[in-house]
């Protein structure tokens, strides 16, 4: 069941993941997971429910993934997955792949870097440190 924000909350959920984002480029990833948070607290009921935590969570896992804090990465990560839009997403499964490989899960991080690079091709790894995409063409034919 996807659930809608209200024209207030949402607001205030824009608001506080833009100030979020902020402080994320300004390089204070901790201030930042805390809007993050914040905006994750706006939700009611089960937040897995919310189109909206699919994207707070990504912005959370990804802080913590560049403190590569991979096991609190992963947490946020397999939630944002199960929010609406959240399975198949290939930026999604790129951070499970990639967290799956740095926690040293090579089965699951295979298996997640293949769906990134199924739903977006190999575009989804220019960003990022070259070894995930290596350690894929030992795996897949691209």
């Amino acid at each position: 069941m996807e659930l809608q924000l209200d024209d207030n909350t949402h607001a205030e959920v824009t608001n506080l993941c833009q100030q979020g984002d902020a402080l994320r480029t300004a390089g204070d990833l901790e201030s930042a997971k805390k809007k993050y948070v914040a905006a994750l607290g706006l939700l009611r009921g089960n937040p897995l429910d919310w189109e909206a935590a699919t994207w707070i969570y990504v912005a959370i896992g990804d802080a913590h993934f560049e403190l590569s804090d991979y096991d609190k990465a992963f947490k946020c990560f397999a939630n944002a997955v199960q929010c609406p839009g959240g399975l198949g997403n290939p930026f999604i499964h790129l951070r499970l792949g990639q967290i799956a490989f740095e926690l040293g899960d090579l089965a699951r991080s295979a298996d997640e870097l293949t769906r990134a690079y199924m739903g977006a091709g190999l575009d989804i790894f220019e960003e990022d440190d070259p070894k995930y995409l290596q350690f894929l063409k030992t795996k897949i034919k691209l």
